[in-house]
Order: structure tokens, then C-alpha cells, then sequence
């Protein structure tokens, strides 16, 4: 093959999440400062690209034109393209690993990326809450990253996630959104306070809650949500007397007017909004709710949903600070009430 050298060393990894047309430009950046690829090289056309690594010739196009506005990559009409800089120094090349793709989660990742700029590798891993596809994501990587940056929510098996983090070279860590107390040594980490955030949010609302008598929170069985956050539900419920439930399923759970229900799941956000609708109910006069986590769109359904919810934003970018600056500072992120009319 023409480009056997090449295609040797730039591949396209199906499991990452990270846009192929990243994976592109990084694998080619990766060659280039091993020395595999050198000043003068031509590289395959966007056809023999699209080809050989089976990606969609945009997407090879793409990552080509990023390459180029880097000023890694030349072209002449009628020869294709060329490495014109091969003096590339990455210092950083980071694992990203996100347990699932979400509204507050996409905020995460674009202040992470926007934070970092164009001379940092990322390569960007879903693992879907599953411990086991977490831990083949870890022991399976054969790159040599310079940061791993982590975010720890499991459905069953996280118990033993501190195990595998324990593995990775400390100075090389970073815990995004979650404190792990079984993680040892030395390590950054960027996290909310769940039991202390819910209960202070919760003080925050005293007064609207006030003509309320009964706090609900909804709390699946099986959910990727810490414990602490019902620790911390629990604890403000008994000091200020409020009679209190955790709710397994809100499909099935009578719902009476004076009752304020929370949720963590925007699923059953839904579903208990469905509900309240088709009982004709007052939200905000007769049940409240309040729901975890800021979006766009509870700024405006019912003429806006109540929020507690960590500053996302402010997660990423402290989360791709810390990857610049090699810190190993514990950086705990705003949390915040924002009252609205369903409460």
C-alpha cells in the first residue's frame, strides 16, 4: 500500500465518543511528534482517507481543514496535501471519560474543550454508567495520556471503581463531578458536595416550602446518583420538620395537594408533570417541584421549573485548568437554588 506507513499509525477508534474528525487530527499530530510522520511527507488524499479508515469523506475533509488552520497540513491543486510543520510539541493528551452524554454534561464537556484549546488531545470516552465497560475502557487503553479526567457514577459495581482509578499514576488524575473517599494519594479533582449542596439549597427555600407540609424526593432503586444526596434530603427534612419520602417510582406514587416533589431524572421530570397535568393541578399553588440539574427549557415549561443544580460551566473550565497547570488542588463548584414559579 502507498500509505502503508500512514495508515500504520493513524487510526480512528469506533469506541471513543471524541468526533472522528478529532481523532483524525489528533492521530496524525500523535505520528507526527513520535516521528512516525515527518516535514514533506504527503498524506493520502481525502478519497483514500475516507477509504482506508472507513469515515465519511466530510468527516476526512474536515479533519484535513483543521490540520491546515493549525498549520500542520499544506496543499497544491493537483499534488494533495503535504506536512509542511512537523515541530509539533503536545504537551497534554487527555482521557476523558464521561459515565453519560447529557444536556448539563454537554456544558461540562464544551467548557473543558473551549478551556483547553486547539494544542490539547482529548479522547473522549462514554461508558454509560456500566462498571464493566469502565474498567475495559482503563485497562485497555494503550495510549500514554498525560491526564485522566474522570467522572465516577455507576448503576451497580462502582463500589470497586476506586481499584481501577487506583492503578492510574496519581499526577495523572483527575476526578470530575465525584469525590471518591477510597481513591488514595495525591490527586486534583473538580466535584460537587451532594449531601451538603441539597441541604443547603433545600434552607434556601424555607420560605416558599413553607406552605408545604410533605417533601418527596424521587430516587430510583437503580440509579447512578450518590447516596449522599438522600443523606442530605433526609437531614434537612428532620431538622426543619417536614414530613418526608424517598419515592422508588414516580409512575405509581399517590400524589396529594401540599407535597413538593424532587427529581434527578429528567425522565421523570416527565413523567411526573404528566401527571400533574392531567389531575388539573396547580403546580406551585397545590404540589411543588423542584428539579436537580439546570437546563434551557425549565426556564420555561410551566412558566419555569424550580432548579438546584451545580455550575456545569464552571465544572470544565476549573476541570481543564487543573490539566493545564499539572495542580493537584480539590476544587469544590458552586451550587445553587434558582426559585421559579413551580415552586
Amino acid at each position: 500500500m502507498k500509505f502503508s506507513n500512514f495508515f500504520a499509525n493513524v487510526q480512528v477508534d469506533e469506541f471513543s465518543s471524541t468526533p472522528k474528525y478529532l481523532q483524525l487530527t489528533n492521530s496524525i499530530l500523535n505520528a507526527i511528534e513520535a516521528g512516525k510522520l515527518k516535514k514533506d511527507d504527503i498524506v493520502p488524499s481525502i478519497n483514500e482517507l475516507s477509504f482506508e479508515l472507513e469515515v465519511s469523506r466530510d468527516t476526512a475533509e474536515k479533519g484535513y481543514k483543521h490540520l491546515k488552520k493549525m498549520g500542520v497540513l499544506g496543499s497544491v491543486p493537483g499534488k494533495g496535501y503535504y506536512i509542511i510543520n512537523d515541530n509539533i510539541r503536545q504537551t497534554q493528551r487527555v482521557m476523558l471519560l464521561f459515565n453519560k452524554l447529557s444536556a448539563h454534561k454537554k456544558i461540562v464537556y464544551d467548557a473543558f474543550v473551549e478551556t483547553l484549546g486547539e494544542n490539547v488531545s482529548i479522547d473522549f470516552y462514554i461508558y454509560n454508567n456500566d462498571f464493566a465497560l469502565f474498567r475495559k475502557l482503563l485497562n485497555n487503553t494503550k495510549e500514554d495520556y498525560s491526564h485522566y479526567v474522570i467522572i465516577p457514577h455507576f448503576i451497580e459495581g462502582g463500589e470497586n471503581a476506586h481499584e481501577i482509578i487506583n492503578a492510574i499514576p496519581k499526577h495523572k488524575l483527575i476526578l470530575l463531578d465525584k469525590s471518591l473517599p477510597l481513591v488514595d494519594g495525591e490527586y486534583a479533582g473538580v466535584y460537587e458536595n451532594f449531601e451538603k449542596d441539597i441541604y443547603h439549597a433545600l434552607e434556601q427555600a424555607l420560605k416558599p416550602l413553607a406552605k408545604y407540609h410533605t417533601l418527596k424526593i424521587i430516587f430510583p432503586e437503580k440509579s447512578y446518583f450518590p447516596r449522599e444526596i438522600v443523606k442530605g434530603f433526609n437531614r434537612f427534612c428532620h431538622e426543619y420538620a417536614f414530613t418526608h419520602k424517598i419515592v422508588h417510582d414516580i409512575a405509581t406514587e399517590p400524589i396529594s395537594n401540599g407535597e413538593v416533589y424532587i427529581n434527578l431524572m429528567e425522565a421523570d421530570l416527565v413523567a411526573l408533570i404528566e401527571r400533574l397535568v392531567s389531575m388539573k393541578t396547580k403546580i406551585g399553588k397545590q404540589v411543588g417541584v423542584i428539579s436537580y440539574n439546570e437546563t434551557v427549557m425549565k426556564k420555561i415549561i410551566l412558566s419555569g421549573i424550580t432548579t438546584i443544580s451545580t455550575d456545569f460551566y464552571e465544572m470544565g473550565v476549573q476541570a481543564a485548568k487543573l490539566v493545564l497547570s499539572g495542580e493537584k488542588k480539590h476544587i469544590e463548584v458552586p451550587f445553587k437554588l434558582t426559585l421559579r414559579a413551580s415552586l
